[in-house]
């Protein structure tokens, strides 16, 4: 894995950011070659560090989110601090941050100063609500964005709350969002020499995954309700309880597919029905679909109906619990999960790379590192002695 061509490597990339969205993005880029620094306060760190389980006084998440991640201290408060964060902002590719708008700024270390020591550089600016607007200056978690963007009030079923994702999910969707924009930044500087600051907010790539319901109501000014585990565009799709217990997912959005089910089920009658013909027709009558598909569900095990399904040609396949993803062979043969060594866990598996690249596939050099694990290799690269390390950190500079 060490050996193998890295698409990224080269392009350096100093991640200053807390928490997940922004740091996500730097990980993405990182499972690519990027050559990432993590910088983080020498007191405070990171506080996603502690998130979540913990094993052997380390946060098990954090080796993951900040693997191929090399860990540095810096004080950017500090005069000293400042004067060193230039010298690594002089010849870095992309700086990532997710302080809340005018932070920065107020540090003296804003878009107009860095701009000036490296026109080539790229910053994404993460924050709640973006860098301008009325809400500018309010804080941001997920939690808030996936209530703004919507998602939160279709979530859920008709006789519940508006109900929140179990999962970092705004957080997710921006790391993944910010990572693209980031490399649309790095692709465009190719060709004009010029780096550029990016704007993004954690709301607004989720709108992106509500824009069949915004242009509905946009166009129809339809609003949706919360409908559970149903979508309001296409039926059969659900999840449904097998005789033994496991639930199965099943989804037949197109026509093909809809109609393998019905033969699946022993019912091709159903295909020529005027309640299930097409789509339209299914979505008016999907309660009546829903209980003729579950119950003969119900009447199989989960293996009997899978099987069946999967040979007529229907879109169906498991829910899993978490531990029923690692013996799964298709994920293993994916290496959707991968085996890694971290020196203070020993072998853990985590995700692997979310895509496969032919010819330049990515990988995990190492898992996340303790809070300073780097200083010494870095800032000797910047020049600095043993001693003037050493100094530095006495000073709480590092």
């Amino acid at each position: 894995m060490a050996n193998q061509q890295l698409p990224l490597a080269g392009l350096k990339v100093i991640d200053i950011a807390t928490m997940m969205a922004a740091p996500w993005a730097a990980t993405y880029l990182g499972d690519y070659g990027a050559d990432l620094i993590k910088i983080e306060h020498p007191i405070k760190g990171d506080a996603v560090r502690n998130f979540g389980e913990e094993k052997n006084g380390k946060g098990v998440f954090w080796k993951s989110l900040s693997r191929n991640k090399k860990c540095i201290t810096l004080n950017l408060k500090e005069e000293k601090g400042k004067e060193i964060f230039f010298k690594l902002i002089k010849d870095a590719d992309v700086l990532i941050e997710n302080f809340r708008p005018g932070t920065m700024e107020k540090w003296g270390v804003g878009w107009e100063e860095l701009e000036k020591i490296n026109p080539k550089l790229i910053m994404l600016r993460c924050s709640g609500f973006g860098q301008d607007g009325p809400y500018a200056k309010r804080g941001g978690f997920g939690t808030v964005a996936e209530g703004i963007s919507g998602f939160a009030s279709i979530n859920g079923y008709p006789d519940s709350p508006p109900t929140l994702p179990p999962v970092a999910l705004a957080d997710g969707v921006t790391g993944v969002f910010a990572a693209l924009a980031i490399m649309i930044a790095v692709h465009e500087r190719a060709g004009s020499g010029k780096g550029q600051s990016i704007d993004i907010c954690l709301y607004e790539p989720l709108m992106r995954m509500l824009e069949c319901n915004i242009m509905e109501y946009s166009t129809l000014k339809k609003i949706p309700s919360r409908i559970g585990n149903r979508i309001n565009s296409a039926a059969p799709r659900n999840v449904y309880q097998a005789g033994d217990g496991r639930w199965v997912a099943l989804s037949g959005s197109a026509q093909p597919i809809a109609e393998n089910v019905f033969k699946a089920i022993g019912k091709p009658e159903l295909i020529d029905d005027p309640r299930f013909k097409d789509n339209p027709s299914r979505v008016k009558n999907v309660d009546e679909l829903d209980d003729i598909i579950g119950e003969w569900i119900a009447q199989r095990t989960f293996k009997e109906a899978v099987d069946i399904l999967l040979a007529a040609g229907a879109v169906a396949g498991p829910v899993y619990e978490v531990d029923q993803m690692f013996t799964d062979p298709h994920l293993n043969h994916r290496q959707s999960l991968i085996e890694v060594e971290d020196e203070d866990l020993g072998k853990i598996q985590m995700p692997g790379m979310f895509a496969k690249l032919s010819r330049t596939p990515g990988s995990v050099r190492f898992t996340g590192p303790d809070k300073g694990a780097h200083n010494k290799e870095i800032y000797k690269g910047l020049g600095f002695t043993e001693e003037e390390i050493e100094q530095l950190a006495e000073a709480g500079v590092i």
